[in-house]
């Protein structure tokens, strides 16, 4: 009031006759006045403030289950690729790495590399198109590929979903895999799973970005259970089929969720942030209109807008790609993720193809038996047993625990230092698998190290999209998951080859690898715990 009066003062005073008029002045005051209100009603808003102001409700319930159950889907087809190793060794008759290729009856042996060829070439394919579906999702949308479907009778929104064709896909050459009438066959269809895969992992992207800042870490979180469940359900499902429908029997029932998943895709709408980054504001308010109604709560006033930092399309011409995630204020954040990504694939992906190679040997220190020893001497052909099955169904129960922990640290020492703690005891644990133990201290090892390293993994699904801004947000994802594949590609030829010649070396080279993957972690510059998600750096 004082400052208004101040105002109508001065140009009363102003004015050449000194006169004041009255009338005049309550004119001015009122305009004013009204100029004033007209300015502070007029309010806007961010899709941060949105989010928030909805609130965690319905449409994130309906979301937690559709991304949960791709998890769960991801899962059943990477803990599939352990369960096939020995039917495959029965299949075509892979030798182990010390015995020459020979021929047995009618079936030429395949070397051992092969076998880890039957797992590393579907993470070959999942590195090769990882990043690939990170820039079309950061381009073109998270959920919308961008081109319309070839059949006119049908709607182009349902075939142009990026997630809806990457697990179509998916599901499609994994049923296909059941046929393969050879082993280089079965190797180029499970390839092209790979070539798939690498599109589901997306989900974390758009499901990230419409979780309020508070319930963003256990939402994350919360798919590691998923995850759990899936491993477990396909170690159940291989004990239930492997005796009668062998192992192209189970491929196939491992094919199917990722066949419901696809049709669950068509529900999730576009990401707001998406659509605001590239000026569409009138769509990102639809699609917030949408989640609000879901949660029964009404959206701020005022006008959508763009946070004041936050890219337009002229700004998404800048460096992007690998160049952006490389410049200066993220070079040292993306190195380490990427070194980070590697060690936790490396080592998780390895220790759930080890922990088949333990029981399958003949080293009754580290969890073989004698009568694979038995078996071996007269056989190529070692299969799981009961006991097998069950003991990997405990181990891959470990995660859940896992979760549990990681839930409780991941607020209280941040994100970076979970990872590096937990990558740490991971390490220790294979170090205590170097000595002589009997089967139950063995797979209460395994179960201590795979817990750890499943939540360390986790984490860094949960800091990934939160350190990397919008527009490089499933790029940077998408690179990230590429450099974990790499780590993966290498694992199959340390826990199913290298494990040939020795076991000790295998676990020797997985404590190491967990070492670096938690002194990377802690050296990662930035701590995103309680940050809302960036729009640009």
């Amino acid at each position: 009031m004082t400052r208004r009066l101040s105002i109508i003062i001065s140009a009363m005073l102003d004015r050449e006759d000194d006169s004041i008029d009255f009338n005049a002045s309550t004119t001015s005051f009122k305009s004013i006045k009204s100029t004033t209100t007209n300015v502070s009603t007029t309010s806007t808003y961010t899709v941060d403030d949105a989010i928030e102001c909805v609130g965690f409700g319905r449409f994130q319930l309906i979301m937690s289950a559709i991304a949960g159950f791709a998890w769960m889907a991801d899962s059943m087809e990477i803990m599939l690729l352990s369960l096939l190793t020995p039917a495959l060794v029965c299949e075509w008759a892979i030798t182990p790495a010390e015995q020459p290729r020979r021929r047995m009856g009618n079936v030429a042996t395949t070397p051992s590399s092969f076998q880890a060829l039957s797992t590393t070439c579907v993470f070959v394919g999942w590195m090769a198109c990882s990043p690939l579906w990170g820039w079309f999702c950061d381009r073109y949308g998270r959920r919308t590929v961008g081109y319309g479907s070839p059949w006119g009778a049908i709607d182009n929104t349902v075939i142009s979903q990026g997630l809806f064709l990457s697990a179509l896909l998916c599901s499609t050459f994994g049923i296909a895999t059941a046929a393969a009438p050879s082993f280089p066959m079965f190797v180029v269809l499970r390839g092209c799973v790979g070539l798939s895969l690498g599109g589901i992992t997306q989900i974390a992207t758009i499901y990230t970005e419409f979780l309020p800042t508070t319930k963003r870490a256990g939402c994350i979180l919360m798919l590691e259970f998923f995850w759990a469940i899936g491993a477990a359900v396909e170690a159940v499902i291989a004990l239930l089929i492997m005796p009668t429908l062998g192992w192209r029997g189970l491929v196939v029932c491992s094919s199917v969720p990722l066949l419901i998943f696809a049709f669950c895709c068509i529900w999730l709408p576009e990401s707001a942030r998406y659509y605001v980054a590239h000026d569409k504001n009138d769509k990102a308010k639809e699609v917030l209109d949408r989640v609000a109604r879901y949660n029964g709560k009404e959206l701020p006033e005022g006008d959508l807008v763009a946070e004041k930092s936050e890219p337009t399309e002229k700004d998404i011409k800048k460096p992007s790609g690998i160049l952006a995630l490389l410049e200066k204020p993220l070079l040292a954040t993306t190195l380490l993720i990427w070194l980070v990504w590697a060690m936790n694939a490396f080592s998780y992906y390895g220790m759930t193809l080890y922990t088949t190679k333990l029981f399958q040997s003949t080293d009754v220190c580290h969890g073989g038996s004698e009568e694979n020893a038995k078996t071996n001497h007269t056989s190529l052909c070692v299969p799981l047993k009961q006991e097998d099955y069950l003991d990997i169904i405990a181990t891959s129960f470990s995660e859940v625990p896992g979760l549990i922990l990681t839930f409780f640290l991941i607020e209280r020492l941040g994100r970076k230092m979970t990872m590096s703690v937990q990558l740490l005891f991971f390490g220790i644990a294979n170090y205590l698998l170097y000595f002589c133990m009997g089967r139950t201290v063995i797979v209460s090892i395994l179960f201590v190290a795979r817990a750890f390293i499943s939540g360390a993994f986790q984490t860094a699904y949960v800091y990934t999209p939160e350190v990397y801004p919008t527009p490089m947000r499933a790029f940077g994802i998408g690179t990230a998951s590429a450099f974990g594949r790499m780590g993966a590609i290498l694992t199959p030829y340390v826990a199913q080859v290298i494990a040939e010649y020795n076991l000790v070396y295998a676990t020797l080279i997985y404590g190491t690898s967990g070492m670096i993957g938690s002194l990377a972690a802690f050296l990662l510059p930035i701590e995103t715990a309680g940050r809302q998600m960036m729009d640009t750096h």
